[in-house]
C-alpha cells in the first residue's frame, strides 16, 4: 500500500474482508459495544449496515478502552451482499462519524480472523513533555510537566520484555483467564518535547500499557529508580502498583498477522510520529511457541471463535 492510490470501482469483492480503521476515541467508552454509551464497533457496524443494505456484525484485533485511540484497529466481517473496494471505504465513512474513518479493505480467506490470528499488537503511549499545557495536541497527548528522563525510563523498561505475570499492571476489572503475557519489546526515545513509549506484545490486559505508562513516568520524573518496574513486576499484586496513566495518550498503532494474508503495509500512527518513517510490519516478529501456534490456527465461516479466547 502506498500514500495515494485509486480504489478499484469496477469489482464487486467477494468472501470474508479485512479492513483498517483509524479512530479518536475520545468521546468512546471503548471500542466494543454497549448498551448504555457510545462505542466505536456499533458506529462501524452501523455505517456498513447502511452500505451493505443489512446488519453487519465485526470482529476487532484489541478491544481499546474509553478514550483511547487507533491507527490501525483491524477488524473484520462476513459481507451479506459484494460491494467494491469504493464502496466499501466511501460508504462506509459516508455514513461514520467524523471521529471514526476506513483506510483500507481487502478480501482474506475464511482462515483469517482479525482477534485470534493476531501474532502481536503495538501501541504507543505519548507524553507532551513541556511546562505549558498543550493546545493543538491535548486530546491525543498525557501532558507531563516535569521533566522526563527518557534514557533512564527505557532502561527500566527493559524488565518488561519476555513472558511475565503482569498481575502489578492489570485492571481490577481484568476479565483475562491469565495475568500471563509475552512482550516482544519496549522502547521510550525521545523526539524534542514527546517522550514516546512504544511497546509490542502477544496482547494486553486492561489497563495495562497506561498502568505501564505511569510506572515509568514515576521513574523518568525521578520519584522511583530505574528498579522500580522489575520490583513491580515481582510484587504480582496491583494494589502496590503505580498510578494508572490518562487513556488520551495511548494510540493501538499496529495489529500483526501472518505474512500469508498479505494485509496492506502503512506508515505507523500517530501522525505526530510520522517523521519516524517507519511502517507496519517492517520489524521481524520475534518467534516463539505461542507466535508458532497463533500461525497454525484456522477460522471458518462456520467456528464461532469468539468462543474460543477471552483475551485481547
Amino acid at each position: 500500500m502506498t500514500l495515494f492510490y485509486h480504489f478499484d470501482e469496477t469489482q464487486p469483492l467477494a468472501g470474508r474482508l479485512a479492513m483498517g480503521v483509524e479512530y479518536d476515541g475520545s468521546r468512546f467508552c471503548g471500542f466494543q459495544r454497549l448498551k448504555h454509551a457510545a462505542s466505536v464497533q456499533q458506529a462501524i457496524e452501523d455505517a456498513l449496515a447502511k452500505v451493505a443494505g443489512a446488519p453487519v456484525r465485526i470482529h476487532a484485533s484489541g478491544r481499546t478502552d474509553s478514550g483511547v485511540h487507533a491507527t490501525r484497529q483491524v477488524i473484520h466481517f462476513d459481507p451479506p451482499v459484494q460491494r467494491t473496494e469504493k464502496a466499501w471505504i466511501f460508504g462506509a465513512n459516508t455514513n461514520l462519524p467524523r471521529d471514526v474513518a476506513v483506510r483500507w479493505v481487502k478480501p482474506v480467506s475464511d482462515d483469517f480472523h482479525s482477534r485470534l490470528g493476531a501474532l502481536g499488537r503495538r501501541y504507543r503511549y505519548i507524553f507532551l513533555n513541556q511546562i505549558s499545557r498543550p493546545v493543538l495536541e491535548r486530546a491525543n497527548v498525557t501532558w507531563c510537566r516535569d521533566p522526563l528522563d527518557a534514557d533512564a525510563m527505557h532502561r527500566a523498561a527493559q524488565a518488561l520484555v519476555g513472558e511475565h505475570d503482569f498481575s502489578s499492571f492489570r485492571a481490577a476489572g481484568c476479565q483475562s483467564k491469565t495475568p500471563w503475557r509475552q512482550m516482544h519489546f519496549v522502547e521510550v526515545k525521545r523526539h524534542g518535547p514527546l517522550v514516546v513509549i512504544d511497546i509490542q506484545g502477544n496482547a494486553f490486559l486492561h489497563h495495562m500499557i497506561r498502568n505501564i505508562a505511569g510506572a515509568l513516568a514515576s521513574v523518568g520524573r525521578g520519584v522511583q529508580d530505574e528498579g522500580h518496574i522489575e520490583r513491580l513486576l515481582a510484587l504480582k499484586n496491583r494494589r502496590k502498583g503505580d498510578v494508572t496513566a490518562p487513556a488520551c495518550g495511548l494510540h493501538f498503532v499496529d495489529s500483526i498477522y501472518d505474512e500469508r494474508f498479505e494485509l496492506p503495509k502503512e506508515p505507523l500512527g500517530p501522525n505526530l510520529l510520522a517523521f519516524t518513517g517507519e511502517w507496519t510490519g517492517e520489524r521481524v516478529l520475534p518467534e516463539s511457541p505461542r507466535v508458532a501456534a497463533r500461525r497454525r490456527l484456522t477460522f471458518s465461516k462456520q467456528a464461532k471463535p469468539e468462543q474460543q479466547e477471552t483475551s485481547s
